[in-house]
């Protein structure tokens, strides 16, 4: 008992709390709800996007690894929902200097892929650090953010802050993850319009970015430019770039109101859809799920969506409330960006659909941002014990 007490001390002196009932009954469910049914949906569409291509024992690995690490981060989010998130704000600056040296850390000992060098092997896991310095960024911009409401009138009160977001966009870009430099870009701007930046200098801004997209043009790489053409016109390079919008089009068209049933796509069981189980799995839900499995998707991503808004205008604090944006940004984004590019509105990019798309970093990062709104909405107001 003595033994126990003392490790209960020990873990509220370093700013933990034990969860008690009264916490638990604070909990908001229908969010914790809304991303389960999702990962459920996941494994499902995931175990037919990609049984048909591994043989015997090995045939559903993909989905029983993503099971095993949604478990897993099923923990991580218990442990994110005992501690006072208020804790977080001080330790902002060191948790930017690790992203920048895991970002760096990627340039020298990373290995690529499709072009890319984005990830690190540690053991049997691939991880990918864009992924995480996503979730740090949100927490390390939101520090410095906090002292920083309603005074972003001018280009010089905000110049540190976009400094502050630039160097981590730039060490991104160099990988170079274009989707996940346009991630940042959503975060920074969701979170300075909440911090109450003058709206005519937001306005200047965008001007600013939309004049000079013809200069950053010569700064993409050749298959970023082929991405932005075939955006606009995906039989340019059918059997190349184009090819994975075309098939991703013909895959959720094809899928009707119905669908055609789990296991029972063409586009996605033969192989004619790439990247099926990660950033295309959006078009294997409209081929085999048809429109109505993909439009319950998509009221289950808004309610995700609105209770983080909800949790942002409920927070009990300003760096609550930034925190809580940023989340919510940056999962919106992922949602928007990545079906709009598998129905063809959007280039692609490469960004992965939360908690659908299979990726240990992914689902990792999007699994910690979910323990953080919940530490959000359980503290919006001060609990006695």
């Amino acid at each position: 008992m003595l033994i126990t007490e003392y490790f209960k001390t020990v873990w509220e002196a370093a700013g933990y709390e034990i969860m008690n009932n009264r916490m638990l009954r604070r909990m908001d469910f229908t969010l914790i709800g809304a991303v389960a049914l999702i990962i459920l949906i996941s494994l499902v569409v995931i175990g037919s996007a990609t049984h048909i291509n591994a043989p015997g024992d090995e045939r559903y690995y993909f989905v029983q690894r993503q099971g095993i690490f949604a478990i897993v981060n099923c923990a991580m989010i218990f442990f994110l929902m005992n501690f006072d998130y208020k804790i977080l704000q001080g330790y902002g600056n060191k948790l930017y200097i690790f992203n920048i040296i895991m970002l760096l850390a990627v340039m020298v000992i990373g290995h690529s892929a499709l072009g890319a060098q984005r990830w690190i092997q540690i053991g049997p896991i691939t991880l990918q650090p864009s992924e995480f310095s996503k979730i740090i960024m949100i927490i390390s911009l939101a520090s410095i953010l906090e002292d920083k409401i309603g005074k972003l009138n001018t280009f010089r009160d905000l110049l540190p802050v976009a400094a502050y977001v630039g160097l981590p966009f730039l060490l991104v870009m160099k990988q170079p993850d274009l989707g996940t430099s346009l991630v940042f870009m959503a975060i920074f701007l969701g979170m300075i319009f909440v911090a109450g930046i003058n709206l005519r200098l937001l306005g200047m801004i965008f001007a600013g970015g939309v004049a000079v997209m013809p200069i950053l043009w010569h700064f993409l790489k050749d298959y970023q430019k082929m991405r932005l053409t075939v955006f606009m016109d995906p039989n340019v390079d059918p059997l190349g770039s184009g090819y994975h919008i075309i098939q991703s089009k013909i895959a959720i068209g094809s899928g009707m109101l119905y669908g055609k049933g789990l296991f029972g796509g063409t586009q996605s069981q033969l192989n004619f859809l790439p990247e099926n189980h990660t950033d295309f799995i959006f078009a294997v839900v409209g081929e085999e799920l048809g429109f109505i499995g993909a439009a319950i998707l998509l009221i289950l991503y808004l309610v995700l969506l609105r209770r983080g808004v909800q949790v942002a205008r409920e927070a009990s604090d300003n760096f609550g409330m930034l925190l809580a944006v940023g989340i919510t940004s940056m999962l919106g984004f992922h949602v928007l960006v990545n079906v709009g590019m598998t129905t063809g509105i959007m280039p692609v990019t490469g960004i992965p659909l939360p908690f659908m798309s299979y990726g240990v970093s992914s689902l990792t990062t999007n699994m910690m941002s979910v323990g953080i709104l919940l530490n959000i909405y359980m503290r919006r107001q001060k609990l006695l014990f």
